[in-house]
């Protein structure tokens, strides 16, 4: 499930950067800058921060959600599973 999980804060992550003032927000957010997000992008936790991004904004998670074609509820279950917080296998 990781590789799904990592494919769709991937996807996620390519929404929030197409609109600057939502890309500037998630840097705000995270701590990154962008070259520190390039480099973290294979690490869980950061891929966990960028959807937990999305679920802190309810407007973002949907409109997100609806770009990707998954509901809000896939991305919010994904980033549980990034941060430990659910069974890989669930």
């Amino acid at each position: 499930m990781f590789e799904d999980d990592a494919a769709l804060a991937l996807h996620a992550l390519g929404w929030i950067v197409s609109d600057e003032p939502r890309a500037e927000r998630l840097l705000a957010m995270t701590g990154l800058d962008p070259d520190g997000l390039r480099a973290s992008l294979g690490d869980r936790a950061t891929l966990a921060a960028i959807l937990s991004f999305l679920i802190a904004h309810e407007a973002d998670l949907i409109a997100c959600a609806a770009a990707l074609d998954v509901k809000p509820e896939a991305l919010a279950a994904a980033a549980a599973r990034l941060e430990g917080n659910q069974r890989m296998d669930a």
